[in-house]
């Protein structure tokens, strides 16, 4: 069902000469979805920004009510030319944020609309630095999480599913995908019920969960340890945010060639596809708003832990 769009992206982003521009071709046969480029420069290089817009039948750019869901494919880079030839393993996240794109827009030239609208957005950078991390070395990327967030976190997503992969850590021991609980301003809540029963549709096996730590929730740049970047994008956001990592059973560098998987890039990206119909649906909730409320009017603000430290507070 995904796996074709699943090959059209990782062919597409396999090469050292790739751009946004060519991302954006892909889309040409499907008028109803808007793809824009843009290109930024960091003191490491360049990098191009993706957005793809994919319009519900009652969203909110044809003036409905139906939510808005975010896709963002996290990573540092696509490649790590001229150190490392050929697409590296970080790159999965915009691989399947993209399929994820081509997929949604292919099925409503074939009747199947969602209600509501879907923001994908992701960067491509065949070319991005790599840099030390524990137990293996991560991609870099040309430009800082600041610059990423500003481009890849729009302010009408709702709720957001960050892919990435993350298989460079020895806490996650299962080749496929699995999703980390709900994160929203500062807080970790307890992983979506909604989530894990369309990941047991979605995969046919049982749902596979991911722990995470208060420092994965917390900007980069801060001096702590961070699993990945799969959750950079709460630190932006009020909207809920839940991490969909494409993982292994060994320790994979995000650095690594050679070590991208069709078939577990497919099944995230079916998953997406299932997590958007029902988002824009309003029939998958994130989290429960009730446990919410209650454990802000218990414990307040976390909004400290989207910041850098105490110097600032975010709201």
């Amino acid at each position: 069902m995904t796996l074709r769009q699943t090959l059209i992206a990782l062919e597409t982003l396999d090469s050292g000469y790739v751009n946004g521009e060519q991302v954006k071709a892909l889309f040409n046969e499907y008028p109803d979805a808007t793809v824009s480029v843009t290109t930024v420069t960091g003191e490491k290089g360049s990098t191009d920004f993706i957005k793809i817009v994919v319009p519900g039948t009652n969203g909110k750019i044809k003036g409905g009510d139906a939510p808005t869901f975010g896709i963002i494919g996290r990573l540092g880079g696509i490649g790590a030319r001229p150190s490392r030839i050929g697409l590296v393993s970080d790159a999965d996240g915009a691989v399947a944020a993209i399929a994820s794109g081509l997929k949604l827009a292919d099925m409503q030239t074939k009747g199947d609309l969602l209600k509501g609208d879907v923001i994908i957005t992701t960067h491509i950078c065949p070319d991005a630095p790599t840099r030390p991390h524990e137990p293996v070395d991560f991609m870099d990327s040309p430009v800082d999480i600041l610059t990423m967030n500003h481009y890849e976190v729009v302010p009408e997503m709702e709720a957001i599913l960050s892919i990435d992969t993350t298989k460079g850590n020895r806490v996650i021991n299962h080749k496929g995908i699995a999703i980390s609980p709900t994160v929203k301003e500062g807080y970790i809540l307890r992983v979506s019920e909604d989530l894990l029963r369309i990941m047991e549709m979605a995969t046919g096996q049982f749902p596979v969960t991911f722990p995470i730590t208060t420092q994965d929730i917390t900007p980069y740049g801060n001096d702590l340890y961070h699993i990945n970047s799969i959750l950079q994008p709460a630190v932006a956001t009020e909207a809920p945010v839940v991490g969909l990592a494409i993982t292994a059973q060994s320790v994979v560098p995000g650095c690594g060639t050679g070590a991208s998987h069709e078939v577990d890039i497919a099944a995230a990206v079916r998953f997406s596809i299932e997590v958007a119909k029902e988002a824009t649906n309003g029939t998958c909730a994130f989290y429960n708003k009730n446990e919410f409320d209650r454990i802000t009017k218990l414990y307040g603000s976390m909004k400290i832990l989207q910041t850098s430290g105490k110097e600032s507070v975010v709201g």
